[in-house]
């Protein structure tokens, strides 16, 4: 935790000790091994060689101690009490996971489910981590040491109120959607970088009147008028007040999956969790 956090007060702080424990606790490893295993530069501490060397061969072992309850109970009593973490966009946990979680509460009532709401990168790095079993969601650029395996496919919509002059439009152009005020999300999700790029690709420009968060929020200020959206078809639930039109001549569809380590070993309640989503997902890995 300390290498992890580059500090040994705020690895104290996360560990709830105190921060002369892990300073004598590091300092009786590093006399026990005769090795420098921290550079100190007043409140900042940084790996040594040797330090390095170390972690790397203690990670995988201070994972399998961290897990080992998770497993055991899983491996001896399978329907007793575990957990599954799960790393998920907003468009998943809204409106993807409810049903699954729902369908594996009752199968599995023990079992304790807790949601990491992530975006962009932040599911990979948690997966390697350790801080979560696996993720579910979009994957653009799937690494070497990841597993991702699309399950389900969803289309690029445009988003109006009602009586919008667009929405008696068959075959809305992307010179039609330009003439209006776009919300759409922050700059550095993938959504905005989709749009932006296929505007760009066409030489259009376009002007973003409102930034949000939230799918939620943003098919909210659509329905008040204050602009159109482009969205997936995933955050469309049928009860919103909204004209949608097809827009999958120009952007891609989007696909949601299940992410995961190449050589990880999934506990038996997060395997049954995956095999919710889908049934064939470990015939075909």
């Amino acid at each position: 935790m300390a290498a992890k956090v580059g500090g040994f007060t705020k690895a104290a702080e996360l560990l709830q000790l105190s921060q002369p424990s892990v300073s004598l606790q590091i300092q009786s490893l590093e006399k026990e091994l005769k090795a420098t295993l921290f550079t100190r530069n007043g409140p900042k501490i940084t790996l040594t060689d040797a330090g390095k060397k170390l972690l790397e061969l203690a990670q995988p072992l201070v994972e399998q101690m961290d897990s080992l309850p998770t497993r055991f109970t899983a491996l001896n009593k399978p329907e007793e009490t575990a957990e599954i973490n799960i790393a998920a966009g907003e468009a998943s946990i809204l409106y993807l996971l409810p049903n699954i979680i729902e369908t594996f509460k009752q199968r599995y009532p023990s079992v304790h489910i807790r949601l990491h709401n992530v975006s962009g990168n932040s599911g990979v790095e948690a997966i390697r981590e350790g801080e979560v079993d696996f993720a579910v969601g979009p994957m653009f650029d799937v690494p070497a040491d990841i597993l991702y395996k699309p399950v389900y496919r969803f289309v690029p919509v445009l988003i109006m109120p009602f009586g919008h002059p667009l929405a008696s439009v068959d075959d809305v152009s992307l010179q039609d959607i330009v003439q209006y005020d776009l919300i759409l999300p922050p700059k550095h999700l993938n959504t905005w970088r989709i749009v932006d790029d296929v505007f760009q690709k066409h030489h259009l420009s376009y002007k973003t009147s409102l930034e949000a968060w939230s799918w939620e929020i943003i098919k909210k200020y659509v329905e008040l008028g204050l602009g159109l959206s482009i969205v997936t078809s995933v955050s469309l639930t049928g009860n919103e007040q909204l004209v949608a039109k097809p827009l999958s001549k120009y952007f891609p569809d989007y696909y949601y999956g299940v992410t995961m380590k190449r050589k990880g070993n999934l506990s038996l309640p997060a395997k049954n969790f995956i095999e919710l989503i889908d049934p064939s997902f470990f015939r075909a890995v």
